[in-house]
């Protein structure tokens, strides 16, 4: 395709790297997907893979559900479709209920009445209700103490678009007044949800619309950062960097790009000096209404996927950022005031997330900070310069102490060989050890298991070490006897009788378990099993 798409041959390297990523990732997927397979599948009573599992299986796991039904086959198994569609649906119902405007108000949807929004040149404005919605029912009155929607002939406050969240404020006229909690959009409807705070709220009624102007300066800060950002992110990692999300309000920004890899904290201080570069020059923020194409000819970036109308909205921050957006701004850079980073995380295959505060939010985030440096510093006795290097010391001496105890168990352990030597069953095909022992680590218990079936070969050890309310087991066989004992059998079904599971080489193998009442039971279970085979 790279006659007609000219771009992919330029962007080859990074395509096969992509590719080998989401390779390497979906082989994850399925290895993780076909070990919970299985395990449900050894538990399984009856014919039927439930719907809960095979749901489970896809939308925790990502593993594909026509894979589940091939490996069902496989086993003569079928899937509970029926189960899982109902499964699906309460996701869908979730997904739902977790929406601003819940479908359950879907008698809004039969009003409707086109919003004039002029938000972008005011925040104050008289208007008039048009119509008043409680629970999807049209109400003519709504009273003090009810919560409702309401939709007005226009409007100064911003519907929730393009990341951005929508306007809070309030709806006044004389003792009458309400809470503008959300502002959202239903078409060319702005639908507001208030809080009747005092008096009534009619039909027809007028009223002054007051958006909150202190909230609404954070989030024009923060989205106006958010362009900074994504001008800076393409600058330090590269021109496939492309909007994937974001999420604009009064505490912050959130914004998802394209991005194979982790972004190094040099990255990121790069990225900050960039963005932060740009907010120190002031620069006038520029806002024109143009074709698409005038708009595609001046530069400005475009969201691929997204449908944009003949006229769009420009918004243009010189030569550090020009991008179609219907947002809310700050009219110069400097207005941001500061853009700090706060997280950069994974969100999806390819996709990075990046967090970051603007002006006043950003200020308290650098002061706490700074607070918890004081703190650090203040409990480590050390300059603010010398933390790291103490904390490094902190480590190395917390890594010898660590050693010192790993070798201090390791001696208590091997300490019990001659005991447990001199307690060892003698059988025709070797010596057998089963004890149970308490408060060893697993790494000492293991150790000891090796040096007793080597000192006592042939040999087949079996030892479980109670620590609070974990049991560790582990079990040591001669290469001898793995015709008839493997290890790694041995301590499986010795885990799954106290609540455990694990396994491990026909040598060597190791598993933990909770049930620790069970436990004597247990042991006795495979020592009697274990002196059957090797009579």
């Amino acid at each position: 395709m790279g006659e007609a798409y000219p771009e992919l041959k330029d962007a080859q390297a990074r395509v096969e790297k992509a590719l080998l990523q989401e390779e390497e990732r979906f082989a994850i997927t399925l290895a993780n997907g076909m070990k919970l397979l299985t395990e449900a599948l050894a538990q399984l009573q009856g014919t039927e893979l439930s719907g809960e599992l095979v749901f489970k299986l896809y939308d925790t796991y990502g593993f594909p559900v026509d894979l589940t039904a091939d490996v069902a086959r496989e086993h003569n198994l079928t899937l509970d479709e029926a189960g899982f569609e109902r499964e699906m649906q309460a996701q869908r119902e979730r997904a739902r209920k977790a929406s601003s405007f819940a479908t359950g108000e879907a008698g809004v949807t039969d009003f409707h009445q086109a919003t004039t929004f002029v938000g972008y040149d005011t925040d104050c404005i008289e208007v008039s209700i048009a119509a008043l919605f409680i629970g999807g029912e049209r109400r003519f009155d709504v009273a003090a103490g009810e919560q409702a929607l309401v939709v007005l002939n226009q409007s100064p406050f911003y519907a929730e678009s393009g990341g951005q969240v929508g306007d809070t404020g309030s709806l006044t006229c004389g003792m009458n007044s309400a809470a503008v909690i959300d502002t959202q959009k239903q078409g060319d409807m702005w639908v507001h949800r208030v809080d009747v705070t005092a008096g009534t709220l009619s039909e027809g009624m007028m009223l002054t619309a007051q958006v909150d102007a202190t909230a609404r300066a954070a989030v024009s800060r923060h989205h106006s950062a958010t362009h900074l950002l994504h001008a800076a992110l393409r600058s330090v990692l590269g021109e496939h960097v492309e909007q994937k999300g974001s999420l604009v309000n009064a505490q912050g920004l959130r914004f998802d790009f394209s991005h194979g890899e982790s972004v190094t904290q040099a990255q990121i201080y790069a990225i900050e000096a960039i963005a932060n570069a740009n907010v120190v020059r002031n620069l006038p923020v520029d806002i024109q209404q143009m074709s698409i194409d005038a708009a595609k000819a001046k530069g400005a970036m475009a969201l691929f996927g997204e449908k944009y109308g003949d006229v769009v909205r420009v918004v243009d921050m010189g030569d550090a950022s020009i991008e179609l957006c219907g947002g809310i701004h700050v009219r110069q850079t400097g207005e941001i005031g500061l853009i700090k980073v706060v997280t950069e995380t994974a969100v999806a295959s390819g996709v990075r997330r990046i967090e970051a505060v603007a002006g006043l939010q950003a200020m308290q985030t650098v002061q706490q900070q700074d607070a918890q440096l004081a703190a650090l510093s203040g409990s480590l006795k050390v300059s603010r310069d010398k933390i790291s290097e103490r904390i490094d010391a902190m480590a190395a001496q917390i890594k010898a102490l660590e050693k010192q105890v790993e070798n201090a168990n390791l001696a208590v352990a091997l300490a019990k060989v001659p005991e447990l030597m001199a307690g060892a069953h003698s059988l025709a095909m070797g010596k057998l050890i089963v004890a149970q022992l308490a408060d060893i680590d697993a790494k000492a218990l293991r150790e000891l298991a090796e040096q007793l079936r080597d000192k006592c070969q042939p040999a087949a050890v079996v030892l479980a070490s109670v620590s609070g309310d974990k049991i560790t087991l582990v079990s040591a066989v001669s290469k001898a006897l793995h015709a008839t004992v493997k290890a790694g059998e041995v301590v499986s079904g010795l885990a799954v009788a106290v609540g455990g599971k694990g396994g491990g080489r026909p040598d060597c193998a190791q598993a933990g378990g909770s049930d620790i009442a069970a436990l004597p039971v247990a042991l006795a279970s495979v020592k009697e099993m274990l002196t059957a085979k090797m009579i």
